[in-house]
């Protein structure tokens, strides 16, 4: 256990105590935790960095001081801002130390913004950025339908506000209802709201709870902090991004959030979204009939004008004798003038007949057939000629072909009879050169081959040694021999 330190001696005595690195860091770390304990620090927020673990290393800083602070991941999760450089903040959480780095630093457990100033400023930062990215133009706003069969409310089960627009929602025309809860404030306010808005857009068409047709996000008023969730990115991206038109029906008329500017369109109490979301039934009614009423009346002048039309046009209309009577003068004349027209159009089709049966004759099967037989007949001629002038020079070729023939095999068996006595000349000289060349020719004249046990001529009394067994040939035959000496 580290000792406790004792007043500090004279220097000159030399009496100071020793201590460790890790005693004198723990010793410090113990006097830091036990004076400070839990502290609520004020200042701007320098660097931030959110590390892959999860949790956060920041800067607090004012003009004359920086302090390091540390939110662990859990604590992280559980808030309900986002730290970002240059917010005013007030941070609460324990004085502590970190020993291998000679560093203290402040663990953060709730951090909270110093005062409305700072959190209008990152509003308007985050409004700022948001609209630079274009999720607030009118161009990406669609139309409300004017009846929807159901429609989704994102809001809390247990308020007014969903009594209040249910109660509307009656008054003026009663429609289907779906409910999606959520928290309206509180660190998952933003989550859960943006959960709900994506989830309602993937609800399938056909699925067994029915997509609805609109959206209405609300809540009742409250203060800035309050409202805080419906301005974080997260609820804005959702709002902009989805298929189904949403009202935003946040706070009073006075209240503004970014989900607002996000909204298709802006409601100012929950009650006005549910008057923007349907029309009053009994208008409608009243004004179908009128409309009902107009059309019957306009109908009825028009038909009206269409008869007065009508027997204007039979009064100024020529009757049907008037009307038939050149046609039948035509008729009459063209039927006068027929049986002459159709005696002259045989006579002239009749000598069209006869000039083209002339014309046929040259192109009858006899005539026809007359000029094949002709053209066969020297046809045959021409053949037999030819056939007959083929055939005497194929005899004189062929007998052109046997004489060289013949000549070719006399001149075959000259040659061959003449190399095969080269041949045997060849052979018998290379014969005699063999046997001049062979050792039994020497053998003949006296000499001896001597070899050793391997079979292999010696060349030199050296290669045999004492005791060695050897073969000596003769040229007519061979004895065994040993080397004694």
């Amino acid at each position: 256990m580290a000792r406790k330190p004792s007043p500090a001696p004279d220097l000159l005595t030399g009496n100071d105590p020793e201590w460790s690195v890790s005693e004198l860091s723990g010793a410090l770390k113990r006097t830091l935790e036990d004076r400070f304990g839990h502290v609520r620090v004020r200042g701007e927020l320098g660097a931030v960095k959110v590390h892959s673990s999860g949790h956060v290393y920041l800067d607090i800083k004012d003009d004359k001081a920086c302090i390091a602070g540390v939110i662990w991941r859990d604590k992280f999760a559980r808030m309900r801002i986002r730290p970002e450089m240059g917010m005013e903040v007030i941070a609460t959480g324990k004085i502590t130390t970190y020993g291998p780095q000679s560093k203290y630093q402040l663990t953060i457990e709730t951090l909270e913004p110093a005062g409305a100033g700072a959190l209008l400023a990152q509003l308007e930062i985050r409004r700022a950025k948001l609209a630079a990215e274009g999720l607030f133009d009118e161009a990406r706003k669609q139309l409300l339908p004017f009846l929807p069969e159901t429609i989704g409310v994102i809001t809390s089960p247990t308020g007014a506000v969903i009594r209040d627009i249910l109660h509307r929602l009656e008054d003026r025309f009663p429609r289907h209802v779906i409910v999606w809860p959520v928290r309206v404030q509180g660190e998952t306010c933003a989550a859960e709201v943006a959960a709900a808005i994506n989830g309602f857009n993937a609800l399938p068409d056909d699925g067994p709870i029915k997509k609805p047709d609109l959206l209405i996000v609300a809540r009742g008023g409250g203060s800035l902090e309050d409202l805080w969730g419906f301005n974080d990115e997260a609820v804005v991206r959702a709002a902009a991004d989805s298929f189904i038109p949403l009202i935003a029906a946040v706070g009073h008329e006075t209240d503004w959030t970014l989900i607002d500017h996000a909204a298709d369109r802006r409601a100012p109490t929950p009650t006005g979204a549910a008057e923007m979301a349907v029309p009053v039934r009994a208008e409608l009614l009243g004004r179908t009939d009128d409309l009902g009423r107009r059309l019957k009346a306009g109908l009825r002048r028009f038909i009206d004008r269409l008869k007065t039309e009508y027997r204007s046009a039979c009064r100024a209309l020529p009757s049907a004798d008037d009307l038939l009577a050149d046609p039948r003068r035509r008729l009459d004349l063209a039927a006068t003038r027929l049986p002459g027209g159709l005696s002259r159009n045989a006579q002239r089709h009749r000598a069209r007949i006869n000039d083209v049966a002339k014309r046929l004759q040259k192109f009858s099967p006899e005539a026809r057939m007359a000029a094949f037989t002709a053209r066969l007949d020297g046809l045959g001629r021409r053949l037999t000629a030819a056939r007959d002038a083929n055939l005497r020079a194929e005899k004189r070729s062929l007998v052109e072909r046997n004489k060289r023939l013949a000549d070719l095999d006399a001149r075959r068996h000259s040659a061959y009879r003449t190399r095969l006595a080269r041949l045997g000349d060849r052979l018998t000289a290379m014969g005699q050169l063999l046997d001049s060349y062979s050792y039994h020719g020497v053998l003949a004249r006296g000499f001896a081959l001597v070899r050793d046990e391997n079979g292999a001529p010696v060349r030199s009394v050296h290669g045999v040694s004492v005791g060695a067994h050897m073969s000596i040939e003769f040229a007519d035959g061979a004895i065994k021999a040993k080397r004694e000496a």
